[in-house]
């Protein structure tokens, strides 16, 4: 396969972020759509895309597109797929999700058992059987229906990249890895600058800026479905990625991150989770509410994901708590704060409107990420 086509995946509003990141890699990007971008490489891109990638959801092997507004088109167009080039005769395979927007085909379960009567019929022709064990490894498949246009992916990745696998212990509402990760890079934050999270949970924020600080790549750590596949992509392409993963490791970097939370179990659960991520050298956690924030340095970061108030009784709470926010953020007079939240009047209770507001989606969740700039450092002196 010397050139494949690869669908990734993201969080809406993202994509321009992970776009950035695949053309850092090295790969060309075919299109960029909602929720998805889709790019074209080698087979080693299937492994570093899936090691690398700190902002998409998965990575998919593009294996067919074509047009179905009825039942029969989407039978005859799945089953013209070679699908028997990717799964072999002992593969357990399915459609583990559907998704369709603005198309008169729009009931998954309906989608998923037609196509996967498809698979079933393309590959008793390929492979001259009647039936099929499924007993050896798991092939998932995903696909798009947008104004009936039909996407197919076989999924490579299997549990979502946002698990990272240093995570065993989370808060009660965490953010997901990839979108702390796609937040920390929308700012001008970078490794040698402060960061401050005061609201961390489980440590999520400040581990991702800890690991791009180090230079760790956030798949390194983890399983992939794809690496079973040796008709498609050989143990030696993971590895190569691998060797490639961990030549780049620096943890002697200098940082100063900092979590704080209010609760002190949180914090033993962020530094537990820090440890297993391998950055606990990194970042320095400690029991601090928000009224306590303050640093003696200039030009830092708050990079945030205060309470949202989804209990009704928590609601109540939020101008006093976003307004402690606003002060605390005053007294920080040369630095930049940014906070994702749902909160509509944020900017209200903070006191100042941001410089710019993006719109996010958290899984279901409209957010907002404002982002309230402070002055730039002078040039520093050699």
């Amino acid at each position: 396969m010397d050139r494949v086509e690869y669908i990734a995946p993201c969080h809406f509003g993202l994509e321009a972020v992970l776009k950035r990141e695949i053309t850092d890699l090295g790969y060309e990007i075919v299109a960029v759509e909602d929720g998805r971008v889709t790019f074209a490489g080698d087979v080693q891109a299937l492994c570093r895309a899936n090691i690398f990638l700190r902002t998409a959801e998965r990575v998919l092997i593009k294996v067919g597109s074509f047009r179905a507004e009825t039942f029969e088109e989407l039978f005859q167009g799945t089953k013209a797929i070679p699908w028997s080039d990717y799964i072999p005769k002992d593969g357990k395979f399915w459609v583990a999700k559907a998704a369709s927007v603005k198309s008169k085909l729009f009931s998954p379960s309906d989608i998923q058992s037609i196509m996967k009567k498809a698979m079933v019929e393309q590959m008793k022709q390929s492979f001259h059987m009647d039936w099929f064990a499924e007993s050896g490894d798991p092939y998932p498949v995903r696909v798009f229906l947008l104004k009936d246009e039909v996407t197919v992916g076989l999924d490579t990745t299997g549990d979502s990249l946002h698990k990272r696998g240093y995570r065993k212990l989370t808060a009660k509402a965490p953010i997901a890895e990839n979108l702390a990760a796609a937040l920390i890079m929308l700012t001008p934050w970078r490794g040698d600058r402060i960061l401050v999270d005061p609201f961390c949970g489980s440590g999520t924020i400040p581990i991702e800026a800890a690991m791009m600080a180090a230079h760790m790549a956030p798949g390194m750590n983890r399983s992939f479905t794809a690496e079973d596949w040796g008709h498609i992509v050989g143990r030696k392409d993971w590895y190569r990625a691998v060797d490639e993963a961990e030549s780049m490791i620096d943890l002697q970097v200098e940082t100063d991150i900092q979590g704080y939370d209010i609760d002190d179990e949180m914090v033993t659960i962020a530094r537990a989770n820090a440890k297993l991520a391998g950055v606990e050298g990194l970042i320095h956690f400690q029991r601090r509410g928000v009224e306590q924030l303050s640093h003696p340095k200039k030009y830092g970061f708050i990079i945030t994901n205060p309470p949202y108030g989804e209990r009704l009784e928590d609601k109540e709470n939020l101008p006093r708590l976003y307004g402690t926010i606003g002060e605390r953020y005053r007294m920080l007079d040369s630095w930049s704060m940014y906070l994702i939240t749902s909160y509509e009047k944020a900017e209200q209770a903070i006191g100042r409107k941001a410089d710019k507001n993006r719109k996010l989606y958290n899984g279901m969740m409209k957010t907002y990420f404002y982002q309230f700039a402070g002055p730039r450092p002078g040039r520093r002196k050699e």
